[in-house]
């Protein structure tokens, strides 16, 4: 028998699988556990301004993942798409020895994409939906939140 919480972890990421395959439009990223934003520059200068602002802050850039460069390796074209792995181990070890699970959703992901309108998006995994989505008390909810006040801040 499954248990209730594995039940709802289920259940929630087949929503977030069902929200995601909509068709653009059909389905908000609030309601994927997801935050959007945008930004007045370009994604190579919002990439720029995150990571800035993310070393200033004692933050790791873990990796950069330039989805529309890997596209065109291949000879395929997609709209400038870069993925930021960023975070921190002093924050992020307690959290996943608290919830082993929240490891999948560590180091903190920021994608920044042009969007078919030609406005950048930066969007995130929504802090309480990561929260609840692994059962991480409260205590270390400041962990993954960290993104809010960085994005705010070089996105002005």
């Amino acid at each position: 028998m499954t248990s209730v919480p594995a039940l709802r972890r289920w259940s929630a990421g087949l929503a977030a699988a069902c929200a995601l395959s909509l068709p653009a439009g059909a389905a908000s990223a609030a309601d994927a556990g997801l935050v959007a934003r945008t930004s007045r520059w370009s994604v190579d200068e919002t990439v720029e301004k995150i990571v800035a602002g993310a070393t200033a802050r004692g933050l790791t850039l873990f990796a950069t993942i330039d989805h529309a460069a890997n596209a065109r390796t291949v000879g395929l074209s997609l709209r400038p798409t870069v993925v930021l792995l960023l975070g921190n181990p002093k924050g992020g070890t307690p959290v996943m020895v608290a919830a082993p699970s929240a490891a999948i959703d560590l180091p903190l992901k920021v994608l920044v994409a042009e969007d078919a309108s030609g406005t950048t998006v930066v969007t995130t995994d929504d802090p309480a939906f990561v929260q609840q989505r692994h059962g991480i008390p409260s205590t270390l909810a400041p962990a993954v939140s960290a993104l809010g006040p960085l994005l705010d801040a070089a996105l002005r």
